[in-house]
């Protein structure tokens, strides 16, 4: 806008800011364009930010002090809109939601797991009474053995702490135990409770019931078949096994001396000859299953893979099952059990028992890592001085012993089973051998069990099994163990 006009200069240098108006319509009587100023106008000036602040429901406007556009909200001014307000009103409202949803799931989630607990308690607990119940049906004994509760069985054992694990077996871990009338037990509990691990547990009760001696382990009792788990209930043994005491831990405090190994082995073959003679195959024969009382008596034990052998036969087809080192190799070909499948087992034991070795050591020399073979080389090599273990000495009597008993042991691992002796004549020479290299000062007296011996599966006259699993079983033929 130019003009000459004194008082139009005036108005453009009065001014801090000139804004330049354009004049769309105007009217040929009114020239005058200073008067129209004077006059009034409106001037529009929109915002670039102003629709974007009336989107968001606030008011244009702008602050002085900064210099800057602002939109007016509800709460206060913002920059560009208000939007913020409702993005912090957003969080305040999810944040308010969670505070009272989390807290209400976790007592839900809480409160499940106490219910899941409670439930689990609860089954559990019928579980362990139907198991009694199904003890009382079954009724108090199992072939004249009585039957025990599950749950005193739990308690005897501790609810079976690790801690009182005596042993792991091929067919379950034992347990020492202490019952309610003060008796200590070893308690088997079988692995797996399913059709072949009830046809094993019945087997050994069965056959167990059918045998007593001395040199055999007691079954004092069992839980029902229909029990949550199948335990077995033996007297208790304190001394360990025999493979313990030859080859095992405690061989090195407490290794034992000659005329032990010699009792011990005579011993064996009696309990061996009296199953054969009771018609029973042991079919697994080991030293890990000969348990020692505190004076060294034998106990042989594990009667699950036994058998009852007919007598009108020669032979009983059946898979080979056994432990490894042990096992008849006739047997192990050609399917073919007999006693004297016992009896190559027995000739194995005979060789730990003079030579101190483990049955199977896979540290030795391929074709020695069964120790029968090794035997069978040094023997025939009349290398017998390298079998023998040198601890057990070398006096005359002790290696005249030793070395007949290798000799003995040779006969018993031919692998032809008709060139084997029967346990009658392995026991019969056994007892020559030591008969006539000990003084008669210092043989054992008489075994008591030559007397007192019944073959029970020929005998319909049981003894009588207690009145309840509270009352001991006296067994005048049973030395009692005593527990450390």
């Amino acid at each position: 806008m130019r003009s000459t006009n004194p008082e139009s200069l005036f108005a453009t240098t009065a001014c801090t800011t000139i804004a330049v108006a354009p004049i769309h319509d105007y009217s040929e009587d009114e020239t005058d364009y200073l008067q129209l100023i004077r006059n009034g106008f409106d001037i529009k000036w929109v915002a670039t930010d102003c629709s974007e602040c009336k989107a968001s429901e606030g008011y244009c406007g702008y602050d002085g002090s900064v210099n800057k556009f602002k939109c007016f909200c509800d709460d206060r001014p913002h920059s560009r809109s208000c939007k913020h307000k409702k993005h912090t009103e957003n969080k305040t409202r999810l944040a308010v939601l969670l505070g009272t949803a989390v807290p209400g799931a976790c007592i839900i989630v809480i409160l499940g797991v106490i219910y899941i607990l409670w439930r689990r308690k609860q089954l559990k607990q019928c579980r362990v009474e139907r198991d009694s119940s199904a003890d009382i049906e079954d009724g108090t004994s199992y072939f004249g053995v009585p039957v025990f509760s599950y749950k005193e069985l739990e308690e005897a054992t501790h609810n079976f702490d690790p801690a009182k694990e005596l042993g792991d077996g091929g067919f379950g871990t034992v347990y020492y135990g202490k019952l309610r009338d003060g008796r200590d037990v070893a308690v088997k509990r079988c692995y797996e409770n399913n059709y072949r691990r009830v046809e094993q547990f019945m087997n050994e009760i069965h056959i167990l019931t059918l045998l007593r001696h001395r040199n055999l382990v007691i079954l004092y009792g069992s839980t029902s078949h229909r029990s949550r788990d199948l335990l077995l209930v033996y007297e208790y043994i304190s001394n360990g096994t025999l493979a313990d005491h030859i080859h095992g831990d405690r061989s090195t405090n407490e290794p034992l001396i000659w005329s032990v190994r010699m009792n011990i082995a005579i011993e064996i073959a009696r309990a061996l000859s009296y199953l054969h003679k009771s018609d029973i195959i042991h079919r697994d024969v080991k030293t890990n299953n000969i348990l020692l009382d505190n004076n060294f008596c034998v106990k042989v034990a594990d009667f699950g893979l036994s058998r009852l052998f007919p007598t009108d036969v020669t032979h009983v087809s059946t898979a080979p099952q056994g432990t490894p080192g042990y096992v008849d190799p006739e047997y192990h070909q050609c399917y073919q059990l007999t006693d004297k499948s016992d009896v190559y087992s027995f000739g194995v034991v005979l060789v730990e028992l003079i030579s101190s070795l483990p049955a199977v050591d896979i540290n030795r020399q391929r074709n020695e890592i069964n120790l029968a073979n090794l035997a069978i080389d040094r023997i025939q090599k009349c290398a017998i001085h390298e079998l023998i273990d040198p601890f057990l000495g070398q006096e005359p009597s002790t290696e005249m012993m030793t070395t007949s008993v290798a000799g003995l042991a040779f006969r018993c691992l031919q692998l032809d089973k008709d060139l084997r002796p029967t346990m009658d004549e392995v026991l019969e020479c056994l007892e020559q051998i030591q008969g006539a290299h000990l003084p008669k000062s210092s043989l054992p007296p008489p075994s008591p069990e030559m007397e007192d011996v019944v073959l029970l599966k020929k005998n319909t006259n049981l003894m009588d099994s207690p009145v309840s699993v509270a009352d001991k079983w006296i067994s005048t033929s049973t030395t009692p163990s005593i527990s450390k």
